[in-house]
């Protein structure tokens, strides 16, 4: 057995050369074997490299042209790009999703530095010449500082690029902490911002766990916070960073539930219901893990949904898998005992998860996809966000009542219609209580130039990811009052200003 590698911080462009005190195993979850040994930051780490993001900010980054800028985020761009499979490859190696959904992972985190690419535009402000005689009025938007990123495991690639190439296109500095479960695609990301020529410490990457959390939470000189992540974390990360004094933008968890109407085609419904219900393992804050099926369709929906998962073939991500595990053992052990309680709670278990083959060696953290029927409000296999391959059946009588159900829900991340009635998509997406809808499409996550989150407990703060609100958060906005004077003005006058 080969020794774990060592994985490290990365802090003003080079990779960090003390002793960790603390460290973290790293897996790949397909074997179940160790592969790398994390180096976990204290808080007086965290300070230094607050510290140097600073430094990095106030001499040099606050003040870059926006030519400047661009040409870093166009070099960026082309190398993320080059590089796709290979971070794809390390993330199946560490997260364990297949190869192609790995690679399309970074592909949509692409999208958002394609977008960065045109912060010349985005930045531009308002002006409006001769308010009053001979005074103009026009606003610009500038950097805020030193700002953070604290992103999940589940799309280890992906949720920094969301927030990572708006921040440094705006001017800031920025410090990340990635999941401890899966770093390395962080630090490999990193590194092609710094052969893009993005200046020494305007970009580190610390990994820890709450207490790298709570410094950066904590100190003074961190001005913004952007989290993903569970609900109860999210909500923690949001109070103790407001309280902080610090913006925060803290996107939680979900129960995304997909309506399927009478009318719907039911094959596009079965076929959307498993890729979204069991892509990546389900370990996808946007996946649908309720299944809203309007009588009479469920027996024949669960028949069509039954026959497409028995052709799924889950195993080792690198291999010719549909599926690949989750991403610990302790992950797989917790979505696993959902199975016992459903049961008890009185859902049938259409299709046991912990049945049948997988596609790997050695000991992975696999589960097999599963499939719940008669599952109501009150259990816990429809309460609780179970982050893994479990998809809930929920039998309701109207849309009417499907639409209570939805509403009723204490998450509001994601949702979708399935029909062939325009009348009734639209009544949905005007009258449902969620963030994001789709309509025929499982999935809705919009592309960069719209904005990712949800409502209720699936959003704290009230901004989203990238997009126009994306560049709004990483700046602040100023409004400049300006005249020049000439010699007819002059003169003493304690007057109220007023227009004229």
């Amino acid at each position: 057995m080969s020794t774990p590698t060592r994985i490290t911080h990365l802090v003003n462009g080079v990779p960090w050369e003390g002793t960790a005190e603390r460290t973290s195993p790293v897996f790949n979850p397909a074997t179940g074997v160790q592969t790398g040994e994390l180096d976990l930051a204290s808080a007086e780490l965290v300070g230094e490299v607050v510290g140097v993001a600073k430094a990095a900010w106030e001499s040099s980054w606050q003040r870059s042209s926006l030519t400047q800028r661009t040409q870093v985020l166009f070099k960026f761009r082309e190398l993320l790009n080059a590089k796709k499979a290979d971070i794809g490859a390390l993330i199946t190696a560490e997260h364990g999703k297949v190869l192609s959904d790995a690679e399309g992972e970074v592909t949509r985190g692409l999208e958002v530095a394609e977008f960065a690419c045109g912060i010349p535009h985005l930045l531009k402000g308002g002006f409006s010449e001769n308010v009053s005689t001979k005074v103009d009025v026009y606003s610009i938007r500038q950097s805020l500082g030193v700002v953070a990123v604290i992103s999940p495991f589940n799309f280890p690639a992906m949720v920094p690029l969301w927030f990572v190439p708006i921040a440094i296109a705006c001017g800031n500095a920025v410090v990340i902490k990635p999941s401890e479960k899966d770093p390395s695609a962080v630090n490999a990301v990193a590194e092609l911002w710094a052969e893009a020529g993005l200046p020494d410490g305007v970009l580190n990457v610390v990994h820890g766990d709450k207490e790298a959390v709570d410094a950066l939470l904590e100190h003074p000189d961190v001005k913004a916070i952007s989290f993903v992540g569970s609900t109860p974390i999210a909500e923690y990360v949001y109070d103790v960073g407001t309280r902080n004094g610090k913006r925060v933008q803290a996107l939680g968890g979900a129960k995304n539930h997909m309506l399927v109407l009478p009318d719907a085609d039911l094959d596009l419904a079965a076929d959307a219901a498993v890729n979204a219900g069991f892509g990546s393992a389900g370990e996808r804050c946007m996946a649908i893990s309720a299944l809203v099926a309007v009588e009479p369709v469920a027996d024949e929906l669960i028949a069509k949904i039954t026959d497409r998962m028995g052709k799924l073939v889950t195993g080792d991500g690198t291999r010719e898998t549909d599926m690949g595990p989750l991403v610990t053992a302790a992950h797989r052990d917790k979505v696993a005992s959902y199975l016992d309680s459903g049961v008890a709670d009185g859902a049938t278990l259409v299709v046991d998860g912990r049945e049948g083959d997988v596609d790997a060696d050695g000991e992975g953290f696999f589960l097999r996809p599963t499939l719940f029927d008669n599952v109501t409000p009150g259990m816990g296999v429809y309460d609780d966000e179970i982050f893994g391959p479990v998809l809930s059946v929920v039998r309701v009588g109207s849309y009417d009542e499907g639409l209570e159900l939805i509403n009723a829900n204490t998450y509001g991340n994601g949702t979708a219609i399935f029909t062939n009635d325009g009348g009734a998509a639209r009544r949905f997406q005007n009258e449902v209580e969620v963030g994001m809808v789709g309509i025929n499409v499982p999935i809705p996550v919009p592309m960069a130039y719209f904005s990712f989150g949800g409502w209720k407990s699936s959003l704290f703060g009230d901004s989203h990811a990238h997009g126009m609100e994306g560049v709004h958060f990483f700046t602040r906005g100023k409004v400049v009052t300006s005249r020049w004077l000439d010699p007819s003005h002059g003169g003493l006058n304690l007057g109220f200003p007023q227009n004229d």
